[in-house]
């Protein structure tokens, strides 16, 4: 009888889960159904472009009925509003339910505003394309406003979170920003670009001397660091900082942190400080037909500490969770999950970046971390069959 495998959520983990397990099951031992709330794979790493307007929502976004086509791959868009772990089903919010043999939990993560008064509700995230046209937007509307009312808060823009995501948004606002001050008949010298972190430097995981080398790129190009600092309240339009300070900013971008996914942690599995708890072989440890890909659940290293949560960890999470659904149903032996760090890169703007690369952990710096990022990318796409995607 062919088992039905139900896999929530289309991001790295979700669709590699996907392709994975139908590589290795046959269309009669399983049907296969993913269910996410967007018809798109959303391309996370390039979403700081197309924030500020440099690339095409076609670009980060790829049909998923073009990446399932001849994949034998039954796509359902909605919203998963109900997971029950005992009766082994899956409620939406349209009322529709569906029965499973084995679930995948790749839901992703959620954006932790770690309790900080007003900050969720005058902020903004950067989770998905849509967060992305709100900003560009939203930041074309306030250059707009200062050219009419000289509004300092109109021109000052606060990044919270000195992460990846923090410091390639800023990157990119730093370059895209004098264009369309120019564009709308405002002086970018009129323009603030604030970066606050709480650790002492950004970008934490790199080596001192790349984090210096960003550093003093965005600083050339007008981004003002505050690390060490915390923001502590969004009132309006005022930030306050834990020093003291409050910055005037009509636009607060939020990339400061995540936690885990609220359905997954409310669902009746067993979890780790909100986030799925799983075993090596990336099984819930109380639920074993539930496996997690991606950035609904924290994986660990030897030291206890765990992995950050990046794109290249869930692609390798769901192709395992493909394979071990196979060995689970077939009384084969599961394969531990023992992730590869290929390297971290960050991009600075268009044309510049840092990163390493490899088991020896070359350094790169300027066009050449920028075009290492590209290549990067371009062979995700090749991998997953979306390199139609590179013609916007």
């Amino acid at each position: 009888m062919s088992k039905q495998i139900l896999i929530l959520g289309a991001g790295y983990g979700g669709l590699l889960g996907a392709l994975s397990a139908r590589e290795h099951f046959t269309a009669e031992e399983a049907a296969i159904t993913v269910i996410n709330r967007y018809e798109s794979h959303q391309i996370v790493t390039e979403l700081h472009r197309l924030a500020v307007g440099n690339i095409a929502e076609k670009a980060v976004c790829l049909p998923l009925e073009t990446l399932f086509k001849g994949k034998n791959v039954d796509l359902r868009i909605g919203t998963v509003s109900a997971i029950d772990p005992e009766a082994r089903k899956v409620a939406l919010d349209d009322g529709t339910s569906y029965a499973y043999d084995a679930l995948v939990l790749a839901l992703g993560n959620e954006t932790n505003f770690h309790g900080i008064p007003g900050l969720r509700e005058n902020s903004f995230a950067l989770k998905s394309a849509a967060d992305a046209k709100r900003i560009y937007a939203h930041v074309k509307e306030k250059l707009a406003a200062y050219a009419e009312s000289n509004d300092e808060a109109d021109a000052t823009f606060v990044i919270g979170g000195g992460g990846l995501t923090g410091v390639e948004l800023v990157g990119e606002l730093a370059d895209e920003l004098p264009d369309i001050c120019r564009s709308l008949g405002v002086d970018f010298a009129d323009v603030s670009l604030y970066l606050v972190e709480s650790k002492p430097s950004i970008l934490s995981t790199f080596s001192a001397d790349l984090i210096g080398r960003a550093v003093a790129s965005l600083e050339a190009r007008g981004v003002q660091f505050l690390t060490g600092r915390r923001i502590t309240e969004v009132n309006g339009s005022t930030v306050s900082l834990n020093d003291g300070r409050t910055i005037e900013s009509n636009t607060v971008l939020w990339a400061g942190g995540v936690q885990g996914n609220a359905l997954v942690a409310s669902c009746g599995i067993d979890v780790d400080h909100g986030f799925a708890a799983i075993n090596e072989f990336l099984q819930s440890v109380s639920h074993p037909d539930i496996f997690v890909a991606g950035d609904s659940a924290v994986v660990k290293g030897p030291d206890s500490h765990p992995y950050p949560p990046t794109a290249q960890l869930a692609w390798q999470m769901g192709e395992l969770v493909g394979a071990n659904l196979f060995a689970y149903f077939k009384g084969g032996k599961m394969v531990a999950f023992e992730p590869v760090n290929s390297g971290s890169l960050a991009s600075l703007g268009r044309k510049d970046g840092i990163g390493w690369v490899g088991e020896s952990g070359l350094k790169l710096k300027g066009k050449p971390a920028s075009l290492m990022k590209k290549a990067s990318d371009v062979r995700y796409l090749a991998h997953i069959d979306g390199l139609f995607s590179l013609a916007y």
